[in-house]
Formats: C-alpha cells, sequence, structure tokens
C-alpha cells in the first residue's frame, strides 16, 4: 500500500494500552494507518527518519481565548513593565507612534498589578498620556481593564443617569470620580465601541496566533467563548475561523465555544425541547458538534463569576486582606438557572466558568439539575477552572461526571498572588490535580491564553511539581501528578473532555493524524518544560518544523 507519510526511528508515546509504544507510524488521507509491523507492506509518498526523537498525541489546549490574544500581539505589552513609569513611559512612546493616526486607540495588554506593587495607574497620569486619545489595557486575567477619562466620557460613564451593567462596575474614588479600572461585565462598556472587528482582522488574529500554537505542539484548541458577551469579537465570529480555513490560515484544529449571551430564543416541537416547546440556541438548530474535524462548535460558555487575581470570583469566605469581599457573581442566580437550562433543553452542553467555590457550588447546581431533567447532552458539561474548589465539591463533581479545566500553567507566574489572596487553610484547594484525578474526574489541560502562556510543555510540568515562581508548592507535593498524567490532561483526557475523543487524544489506527515531536519523552524528561518542540505535524502534514536539519528521503 502506497501511504501519503512515514515516520521511522521514533520513540513514539500512544497512550493507547492496547500499544503503548512504536517506533514507526505511517499516515494515509490524514488518519493514522497503522505503527510498526503493520507498515510491513508499506511504502509512502514521504519518509521522514527521526533519529530517535519523541512522539506524542499532538497537544491540546482545551481551554484558551485566540482571537483576544492573536489582537493582542500588535497591542503594547505591559507585562514587561516593572513598576508605574516603566509602563507610563510605554504608553508614551505608544501615543507618539500614534500621532499620525488621530482615530487611533492605544491599546495595551498583559498588565499585572503584581508587578507595580499591587498597584493600578493613576487615571489622571493616563489623561496627561493620551489626552483625547481612546485607551484600553487589559489585565492579564482578562476580567478587568483600565482606560482613560476620554474613553469613560465616549462610554457615557458622566452621564447623570448612568449606572453599573450588571455582573459589572466602573471603580471609584473616595470622591466617586473613576479610578479607570473597569471590572467584568463593565468592560463591554469599552469593547462595544471596538466590535464587532472586522472579519478580516480576526482572520489575521487567528493566523498570527495559530502559527505561535503549532510552534508549541498544540494541534487542537477551544476558544472560549465567541460571538456575544465582553469575550466576544463579532456576532459572525464563525464566518472568520471558516475563512482562515479555507485561506490556510488556521494552523490548529478549533472547537469554539458560543457565548451564552450569542443564543437567542429558538422553537421547535414539543418533544424536541423536552416538551417546554422553546429554549435558546443558533438558527436552523445548529448546536455542539456542528462543523467538522478542523472546525466545529462546542459547549455554550457561561460567565457565573470573576476572576481571581482580582478578588471578584465569588467565594463563600473573605478573601485575605480584603475584608468583607467574598467576589460576586456576574448575574443572579436565577437568571443563571433559567437561562442555562434554556440553551440546555435546546441540546447544549455547557460549560461554565466557576471559579471560587460560591460560584462551583452553583454551577454543580445547576448542571445535576440540567441533567436529571433533560439526561446527557452529546457532549460533556464542563466546569471551567475550577479554581477554588472545597472537597465535597470535588466529590460532588465526580458524582456528577462533570469534566474540568483548572490551569496548572496558573501555578508558576500567579501561583504566589493566589495563595496570598486565599490564605493556608485554602490554599489546598487552588487549581488541584491529584485530587480531581483520584476521585475519577476527567481533567482536561488548558492555558486560558492570554491569561498564562501555553507553553505546553511548561504546564505538564507544573501539574507535577506544582512549584510557584517564588518557590512555594502550591497545595502540597500531595496534588502533584505523573509525568503521564500531565501528559494525558493535553491529549487524552483533554480529547474526552472536550468530546473530541473518538479521533484525537491518543494514536491510534483511525485517529488524525496529529503529532507533536519532542526533543525527550515527557515521561522521563527531568524538567519537562526543559523539552524542545522540534515538529507539530496535524492530519499528516507538518505545521512547525524546529529542526535546523530534517533528515527526509
Amino acid at each position: 500500500m502506497l501511504l501519503d507519510l512515514i515516520l521511522r526511528d521514533a520513540e513514539i508515546i500512544t497512550l493507547d494500552d492496547d500499544r503503548p509504544t512504536a517506533h514507526s507510524v505511517g499516515v494515509l488521507d490524514g488518519r493514522i494507518a497503522g505503527f510498526d509491523e503493520e507498515l510491513d507492506e508499506c511504502t509512502a509518498e514521504r519518509v521522514e527518519h527521526l533519529d530517535g526523537a519523541t512522539v506524542v498525541p499532538g497537544f491540546i489546549d482545551a481551554h484558551c481565548h485566540t482571537t483576544w490574544w492573536g489582537l493582542g500581539l500588535q497591542a503594547v505589552d505591559l507585562g514587561q513593565a516593572r513598576g508605574l513609569e516603566e509602563l507610563y513611559a510605554l504608553l508614551e512612546a505608544e501615543t507618539e507612534r500614534l500621532a499620525g493616526q488621530p482615530d487611533a486607540w492605544v491599546n495595551g495588554t498583559g498588565f499585572n498589578h503584581k508587578h507595580h506593587d499591587g498597584r493600578h495607574p493613576d487615571i489622571a497620569r493616563l489623561d496627561a498620556i493620551t489626552g483625547d486619545r481612546p485607551l484600553y489595557l487589559r489585565h492579564v486575567s482578562g476580567h478587568s481593564s483600565i482606560t482613560n477619562t476620554a474613553t469613560l466620557r465616549l462610554a457615557g460613564v458622566f452621564e447623570p443617569d448612568f449606572e453599573d451593567p450588571t455582573g459589572g462596575a466602573v471603580l471609584r474614588d473616595a470622591e466617586g470620580y473613576p479610578t479607570g479600572v473597569v471590572e467584568e461585565a463593565a468592560q463591554a462598556l469599552i469593547q462595544d465601541m471596538l466590535m464587532p472587528y472586522p472579519v478580516s482582522q480576526i482572520v489575521d488574529a487567528l493566523d498570527q496566533a495559530t502559527t505561535r500554537y503549532a510552534a508549541q505542539g498544540i494541534t487542537s484548541f477551544t476558544e472560549a467563548g465567541i460571538g456575544g458577551g465582553w469575550i466576544g469579537h463579532s456576532p459572525i465570529e464563525v464566518q472568520a475561523y471558516q475563512t482562515a480555513r479555507r485561506t490556510g490560515r488556521l494552523h490548529a484544529r478549533a472547537q469554539l465555544m458560543p457565548a451564552l449571551d450569542a443564543l437567542r430564543p429558538v422553537s421547535g416541537n414539543d418533544d424536541d425541547m423536552h416538551g417546554e416547546g422553546a429554549g435558546l440556541g443558533l438558527d436552523l438548530g445548529a448546536m455542539a458538534g456542528f462543523g467538522d474535524e478542523w472546525v466545529a462548535l462546542g459547549p455554550t460558555k457561561v460567565f457565573m463569576d470573576g476572576s481571581l487575581l482580582g478578588a471578584t470570583a465569588a467565594v463563600t469566605e473573605e478573601y485575605c486582606g480584603h475584608r468583607h469581599n467574598t467576589g460576586y457573581l456576574l448575574d443572579d442566580a436565577d437568571s443563571y438557572k433559567q437561562r442555562v437550562a434554556a440553551a440546555y433543553r435546546a441540546g447544549w452542553p455547557i460549560a461554565l466558568h466557576a471559579i471560587g467555590d460560591a460560584a462551583i457550588d452553583l454551577a454543580e447546581d445547576i448542571i445535576a439539575d440540567c441533567q436529571r431533567r433533560y439526561g446527557r447532552n452529546a457532549l460533556p458539561n464542563r466546569i471551567e477552572h475550577f479554581g477554588i474548589a472545597r472537597p465535597d465539591q470535588v466529590e460532588r463533581a465526580a458524582a456528577e461526571g462533570i469534566a474540568v479545566t483548572p490551569q496548572a500553567a496558573f501555578i508558576g507566574p500567579l501561583g504566589d498572588q493566589f495563595a496570598t489572596l486565599v490564605g493556608p487553610d485554602r490554599e489546598g484547594w487552588l487549581y488541584r490535580g491529584r485530587s480531581l484525578v483520584d476521585a475519577g474526574i476527567v481533567v482536561a489541560g488548558s492555558s486560558d491564553l492570554p491569561v498564562a502562556d501555553n507553553n505546553v510543555r511548561r504546564g505538564m510540568q507544573s501539574w507535577v511539581d506544582r512549584t510557584t515562581d517564588n518557590g512555594l508548592v502550591l497545595g502540597g507535593a500531595a496534588e502533584g501528578l505523573t509525568p503521564e498524567e500531565a501528559l494525558r490532561t493535553y491529549t487524552d483526557w483533554a480529547a474526552k473532555a472536550t468530546g473530541n475523543d473518538v479521533d484525537r487524544g491518543t494514536l491510534q489506527p483511525g485517529k488524525l493524524a496529529d503529532f507533536a515531536m519532542l526533543s525527550g519523552s515527557p515521561l522521563t524528561a527531568p524538567d519537562i518544560g526543559d523539552l524542545d518542540v522540534l515538529a507539530t505535524i496535524v492530519g499528516g502534514e507538518i505545521s512547525y518544523d524546529g529542526r535546523s536539519e530534517a533528515p527526509r528521503t
């Protein structure tokens, strides 16, 4: 048989219990044709000798924000500033650069108050730098933004009848003047002035972002919110993904979560809506799973609380150093129950953003009630982040079959801030690992990019050692995973959590030929983060090649 590709002389980790390892793999029509002795009678259009390089299933980032990150690649990188004077200097330089573009905004991304002694920029100083030019600076968490007086005026904040939107706030000082910090859903006041982004700009962002994904070994990702709310970028955002794919500018497979705000009332036969006649969905009944192996719809994404960094995640006990602050839900509980149930009975699996334990309580209530009333939908129901999870919540998630996506990638750069906010009594609840796996929960690896970077090898090492930048072992060593389990979070288990395990996540005949080629084995490397991505293959085609010399015949 003539195949399209054979990779030889490799150390292949399949994660398939029936054939855990192999040395050769063949590809036909974008899928795995066989291994080792199954290729004895085969030739191929291309044969690559890998000289002992390690091949693993292509990595899956189960929760990230690709368009947001791609657009931000052209913004000022505030993450490099140490101290507010450095930040102001960056903004001054950008304002000067834009001098000949009177309508251009000053955009910045990656701000983290930990680099500035816990302080935020002074709005008066921002006004002096930018004048009447609009300003939009995104916090690294994505759950707050910083802006100037000119932008707040355009947004109507100074109008006498202005009220904070539900689920967000324009923060003010003791005299009632805005500080420039805009939290949670109130960010839509700024975002709405920029939206909708043109499809061409989103395609450019996807091209740049997924080119970088390929360099990290990522072959599939889940975009956690499109089409609506402050996380969306256009009401026709799916079109951008389809255009990027059609024009060769999408370099990894995309699962798209429509934001709950993007769904609209739909009706059908009562039998199709579990006897209730109507629900929330997309026109023509398109729902999760609609699409192909490159671009497909996933669960609906629901924001339930804020961020841990901003102390807006909804918790049952006060944050340390934030008296009388337990964060908040972004809408009232009854509204969530009604709206999510309407989407669920219309056929939508649900992915509920819940970081604080109070939000997790509500998320588990909603999922349990929907599953009891309407049964299971096509894809797993998920809780995104599961950031501060009590032991009883771990047990309940396991009992209800809920998949979770905690971000081990947060532990290094953000873990010290998290631990300070929750204190020693709750530190062991943060972004759990071992306790989730031992409970039988499907744990999906993810970055929440751009909140953390999407270096998957570093994320896997964080699952293993759980070490923060300051040397704290978050939650203790007992929460660490084995290297194989860490690898499975970004492959096998991520495929299960996204409902894609039929054709990805492990290397088996018939599955998609999606591979990450590494400089060594993540199962035995002293530090997985030190491994290099040598190449990435999607459907048998190279999406990234970092080898200086690629021996081919």
